[in-house]
């Protein structure tokens, strides 16, 4: 049967015609020589709604996090990282592959670090320690079901950072969820950051691109780090004018994934799943398959037009989306129903 209800990510959400429509008709010019209006644009918009000074857009979220540890952590050095933090997991081991970075993975309890334990995690440069750099915080968090680190701890962590000289970044692929979810502008989230990186990809709908915010002359280094990775554009407006478009309409429109997903969650416990529902505060549900194998799990939602992402054995992973209405969402749970326990 013919997929029409993909949960994989919000990454496989398609241009709506207002943006091809900005696309087609973008001012352009050539980026690397900052000649681009459009780019130019959304970097100084980015850097306004971020509360930073200065921005810069990039192709995707992970050279996002890459470019900007590169731009604060020498190699050899050591960023702490939540153990299960995206840049540990789906980042195809860029920091140490490619910028000679140490990750220190860090328990965290649903994404959340706890200050006291990160602070007993700080090393210092010496004969025979690298030394850590650099805090780096994910916001939501993709795999504990998308959720939303409390302002408070978020501000205890930039308390941690400074007593040791210590930056902090905040992965905030999607930034823009939480602020939905705290009622609060993205800019009082990222104060609690030195440095983040925030996706147009996904909930907010564009093709690709991510923007990294922060200091102008971190933002002079990123961009010189971004060419290094091959990151340097030419017309890249037509990207900028997808973002553009996309803060001004899709943002607001979030809240719609929040109440799909809880929905969702609701219909796989009803299903006879085990599914943490106090825990789905935006657009991600993560759960257990068992006793059925995810493949199994997986191909009863094949048959009936729906796909999901295997996580593992016996899990999987949903992600609403703009491509997905509360219609669709009652179908799955009537999928998930038929789903043949072992």
């Amino acid at each position: 049967m013919k997929i029409d209800i993909d949960l994989r990510s919000d990454t496989v959400t398609l241009p709506p015609d207002g943006m091809r429509e900005a696309i087609v008709h973008a001012d352009l010019g050539d980026d690397f020589y900052r000649d681009d209006p459009t780019v130019n644009r959304l970097e100084e918009r980015s850097a306004r709604l971020m509360g930073k000074e200065a921005a810069l857009l990039v192709l995707s979220g992970t050279m996002g996090n890459l470019v900007s540890m590169m731009s604060q952590s020498p190699p050899g050095s050591e960023v702490i990282i939540e153990q299960d933090a995206h840049i540990f997991r789906s980042e195809a081991g860029g920091a140490a592959r490619i910028a000679g970075i140490m990750l220190r993975r860090v328990p965290g309890v649903m994404g959340c670090l706890d200050p006291d334990t990160v602070e007993r995690q700080i090393t210092k440069k010496a004969i025979g320690a690298g030394g850590a750099s650099l805090i780096s915080v994910e916001q939501t968090h993709n795999a504990a079901s998308g959720t939303v680190l409390p302002q408070e701890n978020l501000a205890a962590l930039k308390e941690v950072a400074g007593r040791h000289g210590l930056k902090v970044h905040m992965d905030g692929a999607r930034i823009f969820n939480a602020a939905t979810v705290l009622g609060l502008p993205a800019r009082e989230i990222a104060a609690h950051a030195d440095t983040l990186t925030f996706c147009l990809s996904k909930g907010l709908c564009c093709p690709l691109g991510a923007v990294v915010c922060g200091s102008k002359q971190f933002i002079a280094e990123a961009r010189h780090n971004r060419q290094v990775l091959g990151g340097g554009m030419r017309q890249a407006g037509i990207i900028a004018a997808a973002g553009i478009w996309a803060l001004d309409n899709m943002v607001e429109r979030l809240a719609e994934d929040h109440i799909n997903a809880k929905r969702l969650a609701q219909l796989a416990f009803e299903a006879g799943f085990r599914v943490n529902l106090d825990a789905i505060q935006t657009n991600i549900l993560r759960m257990p398959t068992t006793p059925v194998l995810a493949e199994d799990f997986l191909r009863t939602m094949n048959d009936r037009g729906i796909d999901v992402l295997v996580t593992g054995r016996e899990s999987v992973r949903f992600v609403t989306h703009w491509g997905v209405n509360a219609e669709h969402i009652e179908r799955v749970g009537e999928a998930m129903k038929r789903v043949p326990r072992r």
